[in-house]
């Protein structure tokens, strides 16, 4: 298992060591297995570019999942973009804590990995729950840590 964090513009992560830790958790609780998994923690334009090049959307976003598990392969091996810039814009819109949102939207990549979408409003609301759960699940883990 690698989890790796990439950083096109900086950005600070809470305890990367227990992040990655926690992580893990979410694919076993998942019931799946992780191989290697890198985020890229990038600006608005970078992600814009993502997003239209691979994606052919044309619109800014806070986070796109690439899975890149070979065929046949038990291993989930990916690639998580996170735009620090759409952290930082959504975290003042819906009034939490940049590291909150952030931690939400990393979680919410993981998800996708998963094998869960939110294309649909049922599958949505569902991952809505599983950021929710998960976020406080680390919470918990992490009694002196504020979100």
């Amino acid at each position: 298992m690698a989890i790796h964090f990439h950083f096109q513009k900086p950005t600070s992560l809470l305890n990367r060591r227990l992040l990655k830790s926690f992580i893990s958790d979410i694919f076993e609780k998942e019931e799946k297995e992780v191989g290697q998994i890198d985020f890229v923690f990038c600006d608005n334009a970078y992600l814009l570019g993502i997003n239209q090049t691979f994606l052919k959307h044309d619109y800014f976003t806070d986070v796109v999942s690439f899975n890149l598990t070979d065929t046949g392969s038990s291993k989930i091996e990916g690639e998580i973009y996170i735009s620090v810039d759409m952290v930082r814009e959504n975290s003042v819109r819906f009034k939490v804590s940049f590291a909150r949102e952030l931690t939400r939207v990393i979680f919410h990549g993981i998800l996708h990995l998963c094998g869960y979408d939110d294309l649909k409003q049922r599958d949505k609301l569902l991952m809505k729950r599983k950021e929710n759960f998960y976020i406080a699940a680390f919470l918990d883990s992490t009694e002196n840590i504020t979100l």
